[in-house]
């Protein structure tokens, strides 16, 4: 009978700690509460310090990106690059792509890179962009029909026009740095 009594003493003891514990506990999540939305308020007032306006932003992000493009892996790209500029610059690095120098007939040379495998059509879509990104970087033309500029001009590569828009750049032996040429096809008459 002795037994039955300390263990119910214990039994209660343990409830009464318990409990304590747990009206501690409760207390503490209170209290938590009630700082709650003072920390919420101090934070969003952080916040509000330090948010920026979005032009102040780019101007901080673009001189990072400057000083990112000054790196030596990089200092071919223009200040105002593209994440498409960098990743093909990275794959140049690794030998996962080429450059392709194209030539034009006032004799400015694009340097457009693509990936190793790359088809015609590839190289087409890669001029495309890399016209469309200058002229967007110099204010030239809005818009180039590019459906005009293919049936007047070709590609020429060591005499040999690139008409198969499906067959692989390496098929007509183009390799890294080789130079293609832009020419305007002659009308038959």
């Amino acid at each position: 009978m002795m037994e039955e009594e300390t263990q119910s003493l214990h039994l209660d003891e343990g409830l009464s700690i318990k409990e304590e514990e747990f009206g501690q506990a409760e207390g503490k999540m209170n209290q938590v509460e009630d700082e709650k939305p003072e920390e919420v308020e101090e934070e969003d007032e952080e916040e509000d310090e330090e948010a920026l306006p979005h032009s102040e932003f780019l101007d901080i992000f673009e001189e990072g990106l400057a000083r990112l493009v000054q790196d030596p892996l990089l200092c071919d790209l223009p200040i105002q690059v593209t994440l498409e500029e960098v990743n093909s610059q990275v794959a140049l690095e690794y030998g996962q792509a080429m450059t392709v120098r194209v030539c034009k007939a006032d004799g400015e040379v694009m340097p457009i890179v693509v990936v190793q495998n790359a088809m015609v059509l590839d190289l087409k879509k890669a001029i495309q962009r890399f016209m469309e990104l200058k002229q967007q970087r110099e204010g030239g033309v809005k818009h180039v029909s590019w459906r005009y500029v293919w049936r007047t001009f070709h590609l020429v590569f060591q005499g040999e026009k690139l008409d198969d828009d499906k067959m692989k750049l390496k098929d007509y032996g183009i390799r890294n740095r080789d130079a293609v040429t832009f020419m305007k096809r002659l009308r038959k008459k």
